[in-house]
């Protein structure tokens, strides 16, 4: 972890489920925006990219490679990138201390 609060922290298994839809691809990122909606008032969206914005934000652990963009910086910083595979199926999860409530499903939150 890092005291930069500006950072997006990356764990060791959302870095290997990237690059295994990347396919470890250099030219290709996993992109995190924050949009307006779901049942909390904000909601992640992650989808695979293959063009930077001037107002990206990269983050890199080993070979995966994140971009967020400035504005959903904003709404995220000092959060951390997991992914799980549970019981309960698998998916991203982001453990996101400016978040003030989250829905059940972990997809949207409130600030």
């Amino acid at each position: 972890m890092t005291d930069n609060p500006a950072t997006v922290n990356i764990t060791d298994a959302a870095a290997a489920r990237i690059l295994a839809l990347t396919g470890g691809d250099p030219a290709s990122f996993f992109r995190i925006a924050i949009n307006g909606g779901g049942c909390s008032g904000f909601q992640y969206e992650f989808r695979i990219d293959a063009a930077r914005q001037p107002d990206d934000v990269e983050f890199v652990h080993g070979a995966a490679r994140v971009l967020v963009d400035q504005t959903s910086l904003g709404f995220m910083a000092g959060a951390t990138v997991d992914f799980v595979d549970d019981l309960m199926g698998q998916a991203f999860k982001i453990r996101n201390p400016l978040a003030t409530a989250s829905c059940g499903c972990g997809t949207s939150f409130s600030i």
